[in-house]
């Protein structure tokens, strides 16, 4: 696969989990300092792994959301758990037994965390509909 079509595959791929909605706005703010590293994630992380077929995109989304809470990336735990929630057919329950589990490894602190940061997205959500 040439970088074309890993681009493409990742810009799609992108797309399916974070939303048109999300991607747009992201695309929106790319300036020429940021542009190439947007170019690298849709390509490698979405374009490469995202797209690789072991694993289905459920179980992507619960590792991907359970890293976000063990290294307090909060600002991606939470564009993960909408996108999860908004495009991906996750239930508030899902993401409360996510963090659970992560509790568990990743500690009481980071899940009361992951906790107040999923309610906020929820929050959100609800208001938007």
């Amino acid at each position: 696969m040439d970088e074309k079509e890993r681009h493409e595959r990742g810009m799609a791929q992108r797309r399916k989990v974070l939303g048109n909605e999300w991607v747009d706005r992201t695309n929106a703010k790319k300036t020429p300092f940021n542009a190439e590293f947007q170019e690298l994630i849709t390509r490698y992380a979405w374009g490469e792994i995202w797209t690789r077929p072991h694993y289905d995109e459920r179980t992507r989304r619960v590792l991907v959301i359970g890293s976000m809470i063990a290294l307090a990336q909060w600002d991606e735990f939470r564009l993960h758990v909408r996108a999860a929630i908004a495009e991906g057919g996750f239930s508030e329950t899902d993401i409360k037994e996510i963090i659970l589990q992560q509790a568990i490894y990743c500690g009481v602190p980071a899940a009361n965390h992951a906790f107040k940061e999923a309610a906020e997205v929820m929050a959100d959500l609800a208001k938007a509909k």
